[in-house]
């Protein structure tokens, strides 16, 4: 399990819950981590953004329907991984995608993998550079991440309700309401949410 958090809840509690945790990854022995101020939640079969859509089940989403807990990667355009937390119970389909992570460990490391990033605010701001930043493909997806001694979750620091931002989610096209929907939730004012930054509260 994640200390504190119960990742067989909804999508959209997870998400929240998530802001001001740290990431930790273990590449070569090395700690890499970083504090996540950016996230989405996709809430299952009604959500026509959810890859589970209509309760679709393919080989590249089977995982999304496991239990909460397990971590859900894919790629997109043949070239940038996704890296999501499997939310609630096993069947239900939810995800959160881990959108932006404001750096804080293993930097030097992180550069190396991200060598065009030129600040280090630009080192895991999106979900491509994230995956890029801390070594994650999709030899992890599936992996339970409260068991894994690879990439788990820290506690972090606590974000107040005054600080989180929800707004659109981004680049979902011909989704109908779910295009608008409020799920994505941010930390204000911080330097390191991907763009377009969210202007709602």
């Amino acid at each position: 399990m994640i200390e504190g958090l119960d990742p067989t809840a909804p999508a959209t509690e997870v998400a929240r819950a998530l802001l001001g945790r740290d990431l930790v990854r273990i590449v070569d022995g090395v700690r890499r981590s970083g504090r996540i101020v950016e996230v989405e939640a996709y809430v299952g079969h009604e959500d026509r953004a959810s890859h589970t859509w209509g309760g679709r089940r393919t080989k590249r989403n089977e995982t999304m329907f496991m239990a909460g807990g397990h971590l859900y990667v894919y790629l997109i355009y043949g070239m940038h991984h996704c890296l999501n937390l499997v939310t609630g119970p096993e069947d239900h389909g939810e995800a959160v995608l881990l959108r932006a992570l404001e750096p804080r460990e293993g930097i030097e490391a992180m550069r190396i993998d991200r060598p065009k990033a030129k600040r280090a605010r630009d080192l895991c701001r999106g979900p491509g550079r994230l995956c890029a930043a801390l070594a994650v493909d999709r030899s992890l997806d599936g992996l339970a991440i409260g068991r894994s001694n690879d990439l788990w979750i820290e506690p972090g620091e606590p974000v107040d309700d005054s600080q989180c931002v929800t707004g659109p989610r981004i680049g979902l096209g011909h989704t109908g309401p779910w295009a608008d929907a409020p799920l994505r939730y941010s930390i204000l004012e911080s330097p390191f949410v991907s763009d377009p930054r969210p202007i709602s509260r």
